[in-house]
């Protein structure tokens, strides 16, 4: 995680759902800002996800991980793309392309800015409070 310079985006939270709380990187799309109390950890955030991340894809006896153990099927969010130059919307589950995988075991490190080069015109960000965060998605927070 770098500082944050107000890049827009997700960011590094601790997650409650069903399986407990845990850290993931959730991305902006997937949390309702329009609900006051999860808008306010992206306000008061002071890290955001470059996708800097540093995975290994075997587990401590070199067996390789299934990477869709990883996914949180009861999540996705919808992104804008481009397709042989037309704009399109897809649904994406977080995982490992995205950043977002889901019950990993997971350590947030602060890194300088100067070890981040920005290298796209449009760039999805994150943010982070520094003070504990509780953020649900659950739907009867999401007021669904």
């Amino acid at each position: 995680m770098v500082p944050n310079s107000g890049d827009p985006g997700g960011g590094p939270f601790w997650v409650e759902d069903e399986m407990g709380v845990h850290l993931q990187i959730v991305e902006r799309a997937q949390v309702d800002l329009r609900q006051p109390s999860q808008a306010v950890h992206f306000q008061q955030g002071t890290h955001f996800n470059p996708v800097e991340l540093v995975c290994s894809l075997v587990d401590f006896e070199g067996n390789p991980f299934d990477l869709r153990a990883f996914v949180d099927p009861s999540t996705y969010f919808i992104v804008a793309k481009t397709l042989n130059g037309k704009p399109i919307k897809s649904m994406e589950h977080p995982g490992l392309w995205n950043g977002s995988m889901a019950f990993w075991n997971t350590l947030f490190v602060s890194i300088p800015s100067s070890m981040f080069t920005l290298s796209k015109k449009s760039l999805i960000c994150c943010k982070y409070t520094s003070k504990l965060i509780l953020l649900s998605l659950s739907p009867s927070q999401r007021g669904a």
